[in-house]
């Protein structure tokens, strides 16, 4: 863990990133640029954050370094999950880690009312605040390493289902490559592709074996092979799925996987708190 940079060093490299993207991108986007522009090696890059493996460290720490940045005034997010500088031509050689980090720290202390604040370590009031959406996430992981393995694979169908996918089936035959089940996706009503899905209830990460046997086992019997877990994919797992010169692999991780059962509200309910606020300003206009 300590060969891994702290995310105050991950400040600077997130905004390059988002430069060199042209001041915009997805989660996905803006760290694999980040790990172009800091040439981490790929034993830090494969750390997992914790046992359910629904990120890895350096994933865990780039999301704080969004959020300083974003607390910092310097990029925004929309509800897309898209990240964007919040000014274009930022001139980030002028930049200090150090000063955005000690001005978002002393914004906080200054907008927390725990009297308490004075006794608390300045990252454990952060920490209070930050990554709030991984603390459910990891909850729901946990969750799901629970249940059966069939019970997972009949998950993955209703997810599939949800997505749009049409004569979902679970196979479930050993000694089959991995094949769990399969199904057909329209395209606007006229092109179908006939998809096979692997369903891996796992704490780790996938590995690039796991996907070479995945993709025998699809090749000329399917249009596309999906890949479903619990877990993330190794670097190696991530390139060996997009290789050049043979079918690629789509790929779900544990964080995706979570979205889209909130996003079809599967098992999780979203709570939506009223907040009443007073204009004095319009009664003084009588």
């Amino acid at each position: 863990m300590k060969k891994i940079p702290p995310y105050n060093q991950m400040l600077i490299p997130t905004l390059k990133a988002l430069k060199l993207l042209g001041g915009s991108g997805a989660i996905d986007e803006i760290n694999a640029k980040v790990y172009e522009v800091t040439n981490y090696s790929a034993e830090i890059l494969e750390i997992l954050h914790d046992e359910n493996g629904v990120q890895t460290e350096v994933e865990y720490r780039l999301a704080w370094a969004r959020t300083y940045l974003k607390k910092y005034g310097l990029i925004e997010n929309s509800s897309r999950g898209v990240w964007a500088l919040i000014d274009n031509e930022l001139d980030i050689s002028k930049l200090s880690e150090t000063k955005i980090v000690k001005s978002v720290q002393a914004q906080t202390k200054k907008n927390n009312s725990d009297t308490n604040i004075e006794n608390l370590d300045k990252k454990e009031v952060l920490e209070q605040k930050m990554d709030e959406n991984t603390n459910w996430q990891e909850e729901l992981i946990s969750v799901l390493l629970q249940i059966h393995p069939s019970a997972f694979e009949r998950l993955c169908q209703r997810i599939l289902r949800e997505s749009g996918f049409v004569q979902v089936e679970v196979t479930g035959k050993s000694g089959d490559g991995g094949i769990d089940g399969k199904g057909v996706i329209r395209l606007n009503g006229l092109l179908s592709l006939h998809v096979f899905f692997q369903c891996k209830r796992y704490k780790g990460s996938v590995g690039a074996g796991d996907m070479r046997d995945f993709r025998g086992a699809v090749q000329g019997r399917a249009d596309k092979g999906l890949f479903i877990t619990t877990g993330n994919f190794t670097r190696a797992a991530v390139q060996e799925a997009t290789r050049d010169g043979v079918p690629p692999i789509d790929l779900i991780d544990g964080e995706m996987l979570c979205e889209k059962l909130k996003e079809f509200s599967l098992g999780i309910e979203t709570q939506i708190i009223e907040q009443v606020i007073i204009n004095p300003d319009w009664f003084l206009k009588f």
